[in-house]
């Protein structure tokens, strides 16, 4: 699995159109930013502190794996990005990420 990150206007949007190019640093980019299990914690921590309102989508690597490209980024980890938009379909299960004293909660389990 790879994880992604989004608030829940972004969320709402692929729910009602089935398909999203991600969210606005996504579209800048040119592709969606995906995590995994690893580094999405971090990912929140960096790019999300203190946000409520998070969802975590997570998507089966083998579903997208045709335009996912696994790119160097943050302190030489490798991370995955997808080239192309998402679909609604390709998300195996979403759940809102709860704030608690100010730290994001994640599921038990993660992988």
């Amino acid at each position: 699995m790879i994880y992604k990150l989004f608030r829940t206007p972004e969320w709402q949007a692929l729910q009602a159109d089935g398909t999203t190019t991600g969210a606005p640093v996504d579209i800048a980019d040119g592709y969606i930013h995906f995590s995994t299990a690893v580094q999405v914690a971090d990912t929140a921590a960096k790019h999300f502190a203190g946000v409520d309102g998070l969802w975590l989508l997570a998507v089966d690597a083998a579903s997208v794996r045709d335009n996912l490209r696994w790119e160097v980024s943050r302190g030489g980890a490798e991370f995955p990005h997808l080239y192309a938009p998402l679909r609604l379909d390709q998300v195996a299960w979403a759940q809102p990420l709860p704030l608690s004293d100010g730290v994001h909660r994640f599921p038990a389990g993660l992988k």
